[in-house]
């Protein structure tokens, strides 16, 4: 009997040793069953904050205070435009890599302008007959949207949503989907590089013609407009107006657009409210965040940008652009609980660029700025004089030259000398700081966070040969409104910040980029980051699994 005992204990002992040397079975993390990322067009950094003691405590607030904010997120490279800014969002890359250089560029293989999401192998989906097809093959890397369809063997499902074809197809990637709005007809379409025909939601959605409804509205400051304290007057000579108004005043008159001008919506609150009930419709209609494979929406709000180039980021408009935004914000996390789950969805909001200064309004209060004339015409014509070339510059595009190549080597010409002294004239102008040619970028004197920004811009298949840097708060324009483009903090500072699963609240005050958004959400989702990705996680924010 002990004997037997004691062979059984032996037998035990040995088979519990080897239990516990085997190698525990692996188990796959948890992941969010959605990830939801924002990009509002023209965020500047500073628009968190500025309108805060009129937020409410469901968007903004609840974004910066449920959230992790990296406070010193920078665009890192030169030209900041909303294909490029969109584009390096969800890819992770630059445009020296992923080949969105710009919204449009001049092609010296081509010989001609290239918008950024032309495609002439497709056609619109939903659209008028003389719609131009759009697709994301102009694009040269993968985006987090491609990866995370790759991770899951194309379970996952990805959807864009924008007014804008850019702000959609982009950050949807090669192989998610992509609906944007159409002015013609007042309809979210999409191109046969997706589908053949519109999903019966997205048909029923366009019927409803939401556009007129919300036209029915007017645009009326959501308070008084005397407590606008944070705005400009708000009959200025430097701001836009609508067509049919004597002055760019409130209350804006939209009915008069009910039935017929769609595409005037953008320029209004309201096409903030069209987009994100469209996504809304997407993300109930295609089951997103219904089940334990991750899904991802893209959602840019483009308004903001119209808005903004309009009337600038001092008006009245913009401030009550981003109040009423507040709150749809709000609606937005509020209806992501209830479908998704408090916990379930991981969020991220972010900008495509910043805006400038209307340089009026800077004027006005001594700080000494003017849009420029870009002075082409006259550079031709004294290149013409001391070489005996006609049409030397063939393309301005982007505050970037191209030479005319084939010209310069017919009349036996030296085309470096030629463009040394182009950028020697260039330099004589006031509101010139530098100019230098991409070739010898490496010589040129300049900080070196200004080159590394340049550098990240050129695409030596892509970019011109030249590139002009304006004085800050100088930009080719007319008398009203604003832009961007520029790689000063006003059109380079953006908000980043991340709320939900996998975020640990909180904020850091270290230089970030907007290349880091995609990295990090690979890190979060355990993917591998998009093909030509250089941004790195911010590690602050990650929560240990």
């Amino acid at each position: 009997m002990t004997k037997r005992f004691s062979l059984f204990a032996l037998v035990l002992l040995l088979a519990l040793a080897g239990l516990a040397q085997a190698p525990k079975k692996a188990t796959a993390p948890k992941k969010p069953k959605l990830v939801v990322g924002m990009v509002v067009d023209q965020m500047r950094w500073d628009f968190l904050y500025r309108y805060a003691n009129r937020y409410g405590d469901g968007g903004f607030k609840r974004l910066v205070q449920q959230g992790f904010s990296a406070e010193n997120t920078m665009i890192p490279y030169a030209l900041t435009v909303t294909a490029a800014g969109h584009a390096s969002v969800y890819t992770g890359s630059v445009p020296a890599i992923n080949g969105i250089v710009s919204n449009e560029w001049f092609d010296p293989q081509q010989g001609r302008e290239v918008y950024c999401v032309e495609d002439d192998k497709v056609k619109i989906v939903g659209g008028v007959a003389n719609s131009e097809p759009m697709s994301p093959r102009n694009l040269w890397v993968t985006t987090i949207s491609d990866e995370l369809r790759l991770a899951t063997n194309f379970q996952s499902k990805v959807v864009g949503v924008a007014i804008k074809d850019r702000g959609s197809i982009l950050p949807a990637g090669h192989t998610g989907t992509a609906y944007w709005y159409e002015g013609a007809n007042g309809a979210f379409v999409s191109s046969t590089y997706y589908m053949n025909t519109l999903p019966d939601w997205a048909q029923q959605f366009n019927n409803k013609k939401l556009v007129d409804s919300l036209y029915s509205n007017d645009w009326k400051t959501l308070y008084p407009i005397e407590t606008y304290k944070l705005s400009d007057d708000d009959n200025v000579p430097y701001e836009g107006k609508n067509a049919g108004e004597a002055a760019p005043v409130f209350p804006h008159s939209l009915r008069q657009h009910m039935g017929k001008n769609y595409g005037a919506v953008r320029a209004t609150p309201y096409g903030n409210t069209l987009t994100l009930e469209f996504a809304k419709t997407a993300l109930k209609a295609e089951q997103l965040g219904k089940d334990d494979i991750t899904d991802l929406l893209a959602v840019s709000l483009s308004s903001p940008d119209y808005v903004g180039h309009q009337y600038g980021p001092n008006s009245v408009e913009i401030e009550d652009t981003y109040l009423r935004l507040d709150r749809e914000l709000a609606a937005f996390f509020a209806f992501l609980d209830k479908e998704v789950g408090a916990g379930n969805y991981t969020f991220f909001i972010t900008a495509d660029h910043g805006v400038a200064h209307v340089p009026a309004y800077l004027a006005k209060h001594k700080i000494d700025v003017k849009t420029v004339p870009s002075n082409i015409a006259d550079l031709n014509k004294k290149v013409a004089e001391k070489f005996g070339i006609n049409g030397a510059i063939r393309n301005y595009s982007n505050y970037q030259l191209y030479l005319h190549h084939e010209r310069i080597d017919s009349a036996d010409k030296d085309a470096e000398e030629i463009s040394d002294f182009i950028i020697a004239e260039l330099k004589k102008l006031p509101h010139v700081l530098n100019a230098f040619s991409f070739k010898e970028m490496d010589e040129a004197v300049m900080p070196a966070v200004m080159k590394q920004r340049f550098s990240n811009v050129y695409n030596p298949k892509l970019s011109g040969d030249i590139e002009v840097v304006l004085k800050a708060g100088f930009f080719y324009g007319g008398a009203t409104g604003t832009t961007h483009g520029a790689w000063y903090p006003y059109d380079a500072h953006i908000p980043c910040v991340f709320m939900g699963w996998g975020v640990t609240p909180g904020r850091t005050n270290r230089t970030t980029h907007m290349t880091d958004i995609s990295a990090t959400l690979a890190a979060m989702l355990q993917i591998q980051m998009p093909s030509g990705c250089i941004g790195e996680p911010i590690v602050e924010m990650l929560q240990p699994k």
